[in-house]
């Protein structure tokens, strides 16, 4: 959700969350495009030069085998448990749950892609590291316009849009009634758009900061190596910081009751299309894993 290099490059591979942001009804042709497609979003930021694109190909490609050969499974299992959560009565301690189990493979997968992500760190030239910078520049003044900018109710109204967005992608259509209760449930959260803008930033000048350290001392692979590994450390466990955990975790908080009560809301033909919906993506995680 919240766009860094480093982050949303790794982000990329959970491919259910790049299916749920495309709007995709299954996830089987969005990760079978998703090697090109994450190499054409990197591309955006660095603007790759001769050989470094091909190794970057190459590099997205064994990690796509990767991920394809060892973690769909998993994820097929980790769906089939939300599965069995959804067709009972589901707490809010098992929205927590799931969330934890995310993040385990979020950072599983942070750790599997260091080689790749020193390789492309030690790549990167000065030119490109101002590339990155000026596209993480204009993504923050697009979030600026679209969740930071007029009243506070134009603010709500574009985060209640989002989020149902995503509502609707696992329940379908909401009943009139059914929205207004959610956009009440929506309002209630704080609108903290600033500290999440304050938060991409501090990522942003992390991953700066590295790359010109790398870049300027000409760093060899194992020091480059500890680098990035230090780096997806310090961004997993901020959360954990005590500067920052009270936030984040108020975040998690009220993002897991809004969720809870549109579980709650649901009609049972609403959370009928929910099961469908995720034994769709659980039959794709199966087929992908078998290579189809």
């Amino acid at each position: 959700m919240r766009d860094t290099l480093f982050r949303r490059t790794l982000a990329l591979f959970a491919i259910a969350v790049m299916a749920l942001a495309a709007g995709c009804s299954t996830i089987r042709f969005s990760y079978n495009q998703g090697d090109t497609l994450l190499y054409w979003w990197m591309n955006s930021y660095v603007d790759f030069e001769g050989q470094q694109a091909d190794i970057a190909k190459r590099d997205i490609n064994g990690l796509f085998q990767w991920h394809r050969q060892t973690q769909l499974r998993d994820y097929a299992a980790l769906l089939g448990t939300f599965q069995q959560r959804m067709a009972g009565n589901p707490s809010q301690a098992d929205l927590l749950q799931a969330y934890r189990e995310i993040r385990v493979r979020g950072e599983r997968l942070s750790q599997r892609a260091v080689p790749e992500l020193t390789t492309l760190a030690m790549s990167i030239t000065p030119a490109q590291i101002a590339n990155i910078d000026k596209k993480f520049k204009d993504k923050n003044e697009e979030y600026r316009r679209k969740f930071m900018s007029g009243s506070v109710e134009k603010r709500q109204r574009a985060r209640f849009k989002k989020s149902m967005e995503q509502m609707e992608l696992w329940f379908g259509r909401f009943s009139s009634e059914q929205e207004a209760a959610l956009r009440r449930a929506s309002d209630l959260r704080p609108l903290d758009n600033q500290q999440w803008l304050e938060e991409r930033q501090y990522r942003q000048r992390r991953i700066l900061a590295l790359l010109q350290e790398v870049q300027q001392k000409k760093l060899n692979r194992e020091q480059t190596t500890a680098k990035v590994q230090g780096l997806m450390r310090e961004l997993f466990t901020r959360m954990e910081s005590p500067e920052r955990k009270a936030f984040y975790d108020a975040s998690i908080d009220h993002t897991t009751k809004y969720i809870l009560t549109a579980i709650k809301l649901a009609t049972p033909e609403q959370k009928a299309h929910a099961q469908q919906r995720m034994q769709g993506w659980i039959n794709d995680f199966g087929a992908l894993a078998a290579g189809k």
